[in-house]
């Protein structure tokens, strides 16, 4: 069998393309890796020289980064398993063409994976993880009465500093590579991102008091899990705005395309290239296709059979499930249960 190799040429275009998140690549590394010397840094596949840089002076974040970037493909395929993207290509090293193109996909990718990296910093200095960072800081409001600052807060500020600073650096390097209005689409998508994690800031409270009274409410800052941040990022992906590079003033931004007379939002995630409906397997646009995907034959959403096949039909198969039940408590203190077996009817695409 003929081993197939890329050509120089045809490495440099795709670094060209999705260098900004190649850093995501660190995801596959081995968890028996502790990185504790600089020469570690070379195994990590996928970083940028600034971004290895970052992780010879901060050897203990990168353990956190690496958390984050596994994070990532993990949210991503569950807040999409129920779309015909659903995130497959997402496993690095090998992305494919619907990251590359400057899609809406990508758009996604590039908005979680800056919220993703911010949000896994931030808790990571609450829980003590990491010692360069600690506890949030107070809010200068006074809350209501029985109401009181304590706790430990996410530090969302120390977060989105240096996590801006590791998923923006391939976007900023002043080496040319990529086209220029690809690295305004992911810069932007990256910022938006952040902002959907800095509306996830939220106020979280424990009760005090006589026999559970809640008399007294100890709260602090904190964040929502990143789910909650990938959904809403899941619906800005679906009212994405198409838009395009164009002279405005003196220099050339991204202007919406069917919209000329407003800006683009600061909360609206950006594309500049459509994508295909990732219906059947199409290398060249990265598209899997959803052949064997499974369905809802009882769903009218995107999970549907009809949406989710594309009107090829569906086959159905049965599973056999073994489930816990008739379960008893027991003074004092435990549960016995029988197991039983049900058979489920489950549908897949033709």
């Amino acid at each position: 069998m003929k081993k197939a190799f890329l050509t120089l040429p045809v490495i440099l275009l795709l670094s060209q393309f999705c260098s900004g998140i190649k850093w995501l690549a660190i995801s596959q590394t081995p968890s028996g890796l502790h990185i504790n010397k600089t020469q570690h840094c070379k195994l990590l596949p996928g970083l940028v020289s600034s971004q290895a840089q970052l992780c010879r002076s901060n050897l203990e974040l990168m353990h956190t980064i690496i958390h984050a970037a596994r994070e990532v493909k993990k949210t991503c395929q569950k807040t999409f398993a129920d779309m015909r993207w659903n995130c497959s290509s997402i496993d690095s090293p090998k992305y494919l063409p619907d990251l590359e193109r400057g899609t809406r996909e990508a758009a996604f990718v590039y908005a979680l994976s800056a919220a993703a990296i911010s949000h896994t910093i931030a808790r990571a200095c609450t829980s003590g993880d990491l010692k360069l960072c600690s506890c949030g800081p107070i809010p200068g409001e006074i809350p209501e009465p029985g109401y009181r600052w304590g706790g430990c807060a996410d530090n969302l500020h120390y977060g989105l500093v240096v996590g801006s600073k590791f998923s923006d650096a391939p976007m900023k390097m002043k080496k040319k590579s990529g086209s220029h209005a690809n690295k305004l689409m992911h810069l932007h998508n990256s910022e938006v991102g952040r902002q959907a994690l800095r509306d996830a800031l939220v106020m979280k409270c424990k009760c005090h008091g006589v026999s559970g009274s809640c008399s007294i409410r100890t709260c602090w800052r904190g964040l929502q899990d990143l789910k909650e941040v990938a959904m809403d990022l899941k619906t800005k992906y679906l009212s994405a705005t198409k838009v395009v590079h164009r002279p405005m003033g003196t220099r050339k931004q991204l202007v919406p395309k069917d919209i000329d007379i407003r800006p683009v939002r600061e909360n609206e995630l950006v594309y500049l290239q459509s994508s295909p409906d990732f219906c059947g397997k199409n290398d060249k646009l990265g598209s899997f296709g959803t052949q064997d995907r499974q369905c809802n034959k009882t769903s009218s959403g995107s999970d549907s059979c009809d949406l989710m096949c594309c009107g090829r039909g569906y086959n159905p198969y049965t599973e056999q499930l073994v489930e816990r039940c008739h379960c008893k408590y027991h003074w004092c203190c435990y549960v016995t249960c029988k197991k039983c077996e049900r058979t489920v009817e489950r549908y897949v695409c033709k």
